[in-house]
C-alpha cells in the first residue's frame, strides 16, 4: 500500500493535479486514531471550483461527440485500474472512514462492477422509432446529455457512491465536477487517479474537495453547471434543490431514511435477528438504509428482543483493521456526538435502554470515535429516536399486535427511502409490498441491500423522487431529444 499519511493531496482540474489558490490544506484524521492523520487534503475556495468548471465545460463537446462504445472504454480501463488497486484503496477508506476492511473490500469491488456496468451501458439503445401521422417522415427519440454535472457525495460510503454518480453521467455523455465529503476526500483522490490511469482527456472528470458551505454552494450556484446530484442530509438536500431550482439546473436528491423492519408473529426470529443487526449496525449505522426501527409483533417480541441482546453482546467494537473488529467507530467526532445526543434523548423521553449507550473502555479504544452498540425497548411513535435520522448504530424496538398496527407504525415517519418485513405469510408480504410507503422494499432480507443494476430512490422525504443505479440512470442524466425528419 502507498503511504498517505504525509501526503498532500490536490484538486484535480483539466487533467492537473492542482493546489488550491487558497494554499490552505486540513488533515483527514483517521476515526479510530484520533491522533492518526490519513492524509492532507485542499481547502479549496470558489475560484478552484469555477476553474473546474470550466475545463469541463470546455472539455463537454468533443466528449459528448464521442460513441457510448468509445466512453465505455474509458470506463473499462477505470474498473481495471480501481480492481488493481482494490487493497490499498479498501485500506485507506478504513482508515480514513473506519468501516471494517472487510466492509471496505466489498464496497471497492461493488464500485469495480459499476464501472463495468455502466460500460456496458454505452452499447445499448438511447431511443426508440415512434410512428408519425406523416407517412413520409420518420420521427424517433434519443438522448442527449445534460452537459457538466456537478457531483455532491457522503462519507459513508466514499467509493460506491460517486462512482454509481460518476459512471452514469460519463457513459451518457456528460462531465464532471465532483465535490467529496472532505472527511474521505483521500479516498475520494485515489479513486480519481484510477480515472486519471484510464486516460480520460483532461476536463471530462474534475475533483475539488474543500466546505459544503464553500465549494457544495459554489456548485449549487454555477451557471455552467447544468445539473446536480447529491446524496446526504435532508437539510442540505433542500437547500441544493431550492439552489438549483432558481437558476433552472436540473437536480437529483436522495437523502435520510428512519428505515423500519416488521418481524411478523410467524417470522423466522434467528433469520430476522441476524438481518436487524446486520442491517442496522454494520458500518456503524452509517447508511442511510440502516434499519433504525424494529416494530415486532407481540406474540413473539420477548423472544426476538432476548436473541437480538444475545447477538448484540458478542458484537467486537475496534480498528476496522483489526482481525474479528465486527463494528468500527463512527466516522467523526460530530458523528460520535451526533449518535451520544440521540441516545441521551431517548433516555430523557422514556425509552428503556437495554444495552450499550456509551462508549466503550477500554485503552486501545481511548483515542477513537467509538459507541457501544445501543438496543431500546418500550420507544413508541412520538419520540425522537423514533422519528429522526441518527446515523448510528442504535436499534429502537416497538412493540405492536397486528400486521395492520406494524404497517401503520412504519409508515408514520416523514422519510421513505428502505424497508423490510420478516414472515413466513404471502398475504403478509403482498400487503406489504402494497402499503409500505417507500422506495425499497425487501422480503425477509435487511433493509440495507442495494444491487447496482436495479433503480435506488425513496419516498417522501428521502429523496427529489428520482432514481439512481441500473438503467433508470439515464433518465436524470440525459434529456430526451425528439427527432422529426421529412424526406
Amino acid at each position: 500500500m502507498t503511504e498517505t499519511a504525509n501526503r498532500t493531496f490536490l484538486n484535480y482540474i483539466g487533467g492537473q493535479w492542482k493546489a488550491s489558490i487558497s494554499g490552505e490544506t486540513v488533515p483527514s484524521i483517521n476515526p479510530a486514531n484520533r491522533l492518526e492523520t490519513v492524509g492532507l487534503v485542499q481547502q479549496s475556495v470558489r475560484e478552484d471550483l469555477d476553474e473546474a468548471a470550466a475545463a469541463a465545460r470546455g472539455a463537454a463537446k468533443a466528449w459528448s461527440r464521442l460513441s457510448g462504445a468509445a466512453r465505455g472504454e474509458f470506463l473499462y480501463k477505470a474498473a481495471n485500474a480501481l480492481e488493481r488497486r482494490l487493497d490499498e484503496v479498501a485500506t485507506v477508506m478504513t482508515r480514513e472512514m473506519g468501516k471494517t476492511l472487510p466492509e471496505a473490500k466489498g464496497e471497492t469491488a461493488r464500485g469495480v462492477a459499476i464501472l463495468r456496468y455502466y460500460a456496458g451501458e454505452g452499447m445499448r439503445k438511447v431511443g426508440d422509432v415512434i410512428p408519425s401521422s406523416d407517412s413520409d417522415a420518420l420521427m424517433f427519440t434519443t438522448r442527449a446529455p445534460l452537459g457538466v454535472v456537478g457531483v455532491i457525495t457522503p462519507w459513508n460510503f466514499p467509493v460506491a457512491i460517486p462512482v454509481w454518480k460518476m459512471a452514469p453521467a460519463l457513459i451518457y455523455g456528460n462531465t464532471v465536477v465532483f465535490k467529496p465529503a472532505q472527511e474521505t476526500a483521500v479516498t475520494a483522490a485515489l479513486v480519481i487517479e484510477c480515472f486519471e490511469e484510464a486516460g480520460l482527456p483532461a476536463g471530462v472528470v474534475n475533483m475539488v474537495t474543500g466546505r459544503g458551505t464553500v465549494i457544495g454552494q459554489a456548485i449549487i450556484d454555477h451557471p455552467h453547471i447544468q445539473g446536480i446530484t447529491f446524496t446526504g442530509s435532508d437539510q442540505v438536500g433542500k437547500q441544493v434543490g431550492m439552489g438549483a431550482l432558481k437558476r433552472g439546473a436540473k437536480y437529483q436528491l436522495e437523502m435520510g431514511g428512519k428505515n423500519p423492519v416488521i418481524v411478523a408473529a410467524d417470522a423466522d426470529l434467528d433469520l430476522a435477528v441476524e438481518a436487524t443487526i446486520s442491517g442496522g449496525l454494520r458500518s456503524t449505522g452509517q447508511k442511510c438504509t440502516a434499519t433504525s426501527r424494529v416494530i415486532v409483533q407481540s406474540a413473539v417480541y420477548e423472544e426476538f428482543k432476548r436473541k437480538l441482546l444475545e447477538k448484540v453482546g458478542q458484537i467486537r467494537v475496534g480498528s476496522g483493521l483489526e482481525e474479528g473488529i465486527w463494528m468500527g467507530p463512527c466516522a467523526s467526532r460530530a458523528q460520535l456526538d451526533t449518535v451520544l445526543g440521540y441516545i441521551e434523548k431517548g433516555k430523557q423521553e422514556g425509552a428503556k435502554l437495554l444495552c450499550g449507550g456509551g462508549v466503550p473502555g477500554g485503552e486501545e479504544l481511548r483515542q477513537g470515535f467509538y459507541v457501544e452498540p445501543t438496543v431500546f425497548d418500550g420507544v413508541s411513535r412520538e419520540m425522537t429516536i423514533a422519528r429522526e435520522e441518527i446515523f448510528g448504530p442504535v436499534l429502537a424496538l416497538m412493540k405492536v399486535d397486528t400486521l395492520e398496527e406494524a404497517l401503520e407504525t412504519a409508515n408514520d415517519a416523514e422519510f421513505g427511502l428502505s424497508a423490510s418485513i420478516f414472515t413466513r405469510d404471502i398475504g403478509s408480504m403482498l400487503a406489504f409490498i402494497r402499503e409500505m410507503d417507500a422506495g425499497l422494499v425487501r422480503i425477509n432480507a435487511e433493509s440495507a441491500g442495494v444491487e447496482l443494476q436495479a433503480p435506488f430512490g425513496g419516498m417522501k422525504q428521502s429523496s427529489s423522487h428520482s432514481r439512481e443505479q441500473g438503467q433508470a440512470a439515464i433518465e436524470f442524466f440525459t434529456a430526451i431529444k425528439t427527432v422529426f425528419v421529412k424526406g
